[in-house]
């Protein structure tokens, strides 16, 4: 499934969610529940790393509720990339694909300054 077609379906997911709970998703909405989300990775990360109490949880409950959290994270993200109008495909194109090994000059290009 490719990115875009990913958001759609979360989107689509989030808005019923919203609709049938009452939640008005504003740009405040937006960032705290992604800010939410990313609480609670870091909470499914303490726990499966032995850094915090693990509520009786076995090591491959630990390992789905990491792996979940991390799905919720980026659902968030989407979500928000989306209310704001931003292509995030285009945006990881644009910040991060200069800095791919195979776009660099080679060593010996930089190294006489063409860079």
């Amino acid at each position: 499934m490719d990115l875009r077609r990913l958001t759609d379906e979360v989107e689509a997911v989030s808005s019923t969610y919203a609709r049938r709970n009452g939640i008005t998703r504003d740009d405040t909405w937006f960032l705290l529940k992604l800010q939410e989300e990313v609480g609670e990775l870091t909470q499914a990360f303490l726990m499966r790393s032995g850094q915090a109490r693990d509520k009786g949880h076995s090591a491959d409950e630990l390992e789905l509720g990491f792996r979940s959290e991390l799905a919720d994270v980026l659902a968030q993200l989407l979500v928000m990339a989306r209310h704001h109008g931003v292509d995030l495909e285009a945006e990881v194109e644009r910040k991060w694909m200069p800095w791919h090994p195979d776009r660099l000059p080679d060593e010996g290009v930089r190294s006489r300054g063409a860079v």
